[in-house]
């Protein structure tokens, strides 16, 4: 597809997401809603993280969605699973967040949900495309008159997200007497975070909640939790977390200042929901990126891991398809299906929590349940994306990489231009030797 990516339609604002693409965009998805919502509500949703270029684009987004006869609710800063959940909360044909995720804050982005609060398909997103591109049925489609669409801004509905993840909490416990540091990424949840663990009632000591439009992911939030740790240490925190823009990815920090691994996390909260007859289908899903280590770990419990390729929308169709209430990414998107519609960093962040509390261990004991094995992921500045089945003399180098029993996975990134290397094995040198054998391939084959 030309516009969608791995999560919606993702670019440089202003370049590849200018205002002329978020209109004709808008009108796209709102004739594809009007035709398959089987809400038949005439409304949009339509929530935004804290980027300057989201004035921009908002305000195109809702003149394509008027402009074909649809009602947009505004609802300004908020969480993308706050989207989700409101979109089929409020009873909306669909939910748009406008967000690049974690993306620098040159970059936005548009993720599409439908009436229920679910991710499009990848047939709904290549329908929206098509519509996209046909200039007449998007000519036919524009209304006028009485049957011009209008725009509203709504600020209190935050209110309803809070009280949902609160809920998934466990009554009985509480969060009284624990410590937390958050990185809130300046981002889109930089009210609603400190709002819910306080009102659960943690300590918390909140960083990066100043958006200003630029500083989105800038230095701090999931991508860059180094300076967390060192406040998890300096404030004597029992945990710090660290979400990203838009809020649904979490990266975890022990209370020793250290990085707990995406996969670890996976494998202690599944084996958390096994051992409290909450895990339905014996099984987590996650994507190939996922250390072989998990896999092994959970296999020694009776859990099935399914591999899915990469992407939260490739994990939640899967799960879906094979009913699994628990998936996600490495990289911090962790979906709990029976309290989230997608991937939310605090209400994952709440049931990291109540493990804690539960197990009544500390974070570096309780979220360090494997060792993982060496595993090396480089990401490769590319000029060009040729197909890998194009690339002359890519079997043979990794010939003899498989001959020695390592796993490689290798793929462009779907929103930038970077190739994804990743090599697995057990043993660490033949690991960082394949993995310098490829970076140097790729360099002078993709420059």
């Amino acid at each position: 597809m030309k516009l969608f990516g791995t999560d919606g339609v993702r670019g440089k604002a202003g370049e590849f997401l200018d205002v002329i693409t978020a209109v004709k965009l808008a009108k796209a998805a709102g004739l594809y809603f009007k035709k398959n919502s089987s809400r038949k509500s005439n409304k949009i949703l339509l929530g935004k993280d804290t980027r300057r270029s989201g004035y921009m684009i908002e305000n195109a987004l809702v003149a394509g969605f008027t402009s074909v006869g649809y009602h947009v609710i505004q609802v300004g800063p908020m969480p993308t699973p706050a989207i989700a959940y409101l979109t089929e909360s409020m009873r909306c044909d669909a939910g748009i967040m406008l967000s690049a995720s974690h993306n620098p804050f040159e970059d936005n982005g548009v993720k599409f949900f439908n009436c229920s609060g679910d991710k499009l398909s990848s047939n709904a997103e290549q329908e929206i495309e098509d519509i996209y591109f046909n200039t007449d049925l998007l000519q036919e489609n524009q209304c006028t008159g009485k049957n011009i669409g209008s725009a509203k801004r709504i600020d209190d509905v935050i209110g309803r997200y809070i009280v949902s993840i609160k809920s998934s909490f466990p009554k009985e416990l509480s969060l009284e007497g624990t410590r937390i540091v958050l990185d809130c990424a300046n981002g889109a949840a930089y009210k609603v975070g400190p709002t819910i663990l306080e009102e659960l009632g943690a300590d918390v000591i909140t960083v990066h909640n100043k958006p200003n439009g630029y500083n989105i992911n800038e230095n701090c939030g999931a991508l860059h939790p180094t300076e967390l740790g060192k406040l998890v240490q300096q404030y004597r925190a029992d945990i710090g977390i660290a979400l990203d823009g838009d809020a649904d990815r979490l990266v975890v920090v022990d209370e020793k200042g250290d990085v707990v691994d995406g996969d670890k996390l996976l494998g202690a909260l599944c084996l958390s929901l096994h051992k409290n007859n909450q895990l339905i289908g014996n099984a987590c899903v996650a994507t190939v990126m996922s250390n072989k280590a998990l896999e092994d770990y959970l296999a020694k419990e009776n859990i099935k891991l399914i591999r899915t390729d990469v992407g939260d929308k490739n994990v939640l169709e899967a799960m879906k398809t094979k009913n699994i209430n628990f998936g996600g990414e490495q990289s911090g998107h962790i979906i709990f299906s029976d309290v989230a519609k997608t991937g939310d960093g605090l209400a994952s962040a709440l049931q990291v929590l109540a493990l804690l509390i539960q197990s009544k261990q500390k974070a570096s004991i309780a979220l360090n349940p494997f060792t993982l094995y060496p595993q090396v992921l480089k990401n490769i500045k590319v000029s060009q994306k040729i197909p890998l089945d194009q690339i002359d003399g890519l079997e043979n180098i990794l010939k003899p990489i498989r001959e020695k029993g390592l796993r490689d996975l290798i793929r462009y990134s779907g929103t930038e231009n970077k190739l994804r290397v990743l090599i697995e094995g057990k043993n660490k040198k033949d690991v960082n030797s394949a993995i310098t054998t490829l970076e140097d391939f790729f360099k002078k084959a993709l420059a």
